[in-house]
C-alpha cells in the first residue's frame, strides 16, 4: 500500500532549481494539481523538460505564467506566446530538442543507456557542440540522457500499490518519464483496489512510483 499525498505535499517535496520531467501535450495528460500547487507554493528556478509548454492559463502553461521556471526543455512553444516573450527578453532559456530525440534521451536516462545515435539535426543549428559519429557509412549525432529530479505523472487509473493505467494521448510521455525522474509522483484520475487494473493495462509499474496524490473529496 502507498500512502496517498495531498498535492501541497506534493509541492513541499520538490524545491527550487529542480528539473522536473512534466507528461502531457498541450495539457492532456498534464498532472493539473500537482502543478496549481507548486504554482501557488512559489516555487523557482524549476527546469522543466516537457512536449511543450502549453498556453497561458493552461498545463505546463500556469508555471510560465508565474515566473516558476528559469529553462525548458521542449520541442516546440509555439502556442505559449508568453514562452516566446520570456525566452526573447532572456528571462528563460529555452532548448529546442525534436521530438522523437526528445522522447528518446528521456528513455535512454531511464534504461541506463549513455545516449542515443540520431540522424535528425544533422546540417542544422541542432548539431552545434555536439558528436557526430558515423556507423555503417552513414552519420548520426550522439544525444545524451536527460533525467529528472522528478517525475510528474498523470494517470487514468492508479492501483493501491502505486500501478498505473494511462488513457488515449496521455500515454504519450508519462510512461517513459516515470522511468527517468529520480522521484515519481503519480497524479491519478482514481484510485482502486488492487486487481481491478489488468495487468495487461499497467504501462508503469508501482515499484517505480514514490508517491500518489490523493483525490479531492469531491472525486476530482
Amino acid at each position: 500500500m502507498k500512502q496517498a499525498i495531498k498535492a501541497e505535499e506534493a509541492a513541499e517535496l520538490i524545491p527550487d532549481g529542480a528539473t522536473l520531467l512534466i507528461g502531457g501535450f498541450m495539457g492532456v495528460g498534464t498532472p493539473q494539481r500537482i502543478i496549481d500547487a507548486i504554482v501557488a507554493k512559489g516555487t523557482r528556478n524549476l527546469t522543466i523538460v516537457a512536449n511543450d509548454t502549453a498556453m497561458p492559463g493552461r498545463g505546463i502553461g500556469k508555471l510560465i505564467s508565474a515566473d516558476c521556471i528559469s529553462k525548458v526543455v521542449a520541442s516546440h512553444i509555439g502556442l505559449n506566446p508568453e514562452t516566446q516573450q520570456k525566452m526573447i527578453s532572456g528571462e528563460i532559456e529555452v532548448d529546442l530538442v525534436p521530438q522523437g530525440t526528445l522522447v528518446e534521451r528521456i528513455r535512454a536516462a531511464g534504461v541506463g543507456l549513455g545516449g542515443i545515435l540520431t540522424p535528425t539535426g544533422i546540417g542544422t543549428l541542432i548539431e552545434d557542440g555536439k558528436e557526430r559519429i558515423t556507423v555503417d557509412g552513414r552519420d548520426f549525432l550522439l544525444e545524451t540522457p536527460i533525467h529528472g529530479d522528478f517525475a510528474l505523472i498523470a494517470s487514468y487509473r492508479a492501483d493501491y500499490v502505486g500501478n498505473l493505467e494511462y488513457s488515449l494521448t496521455a500515454h504519450n510521455f508519462n510512461p517513459v518519464m516515470a522511468l527517468a525522474g529520480k522521484t515519481v509522483i503519480a497524479e491519478p484520475h482514481s484510485i482502486v483496489p488492487i486487481g481491478v487494473i489488468s495487468p495487461d493495462s499497467v504501462k508503469t509499474p508501482g515499484i517505480l512510483v514514490d508517491h500518489l496524490l490523493e483525490r479531492q473529496p469531491d472525486g476530482s
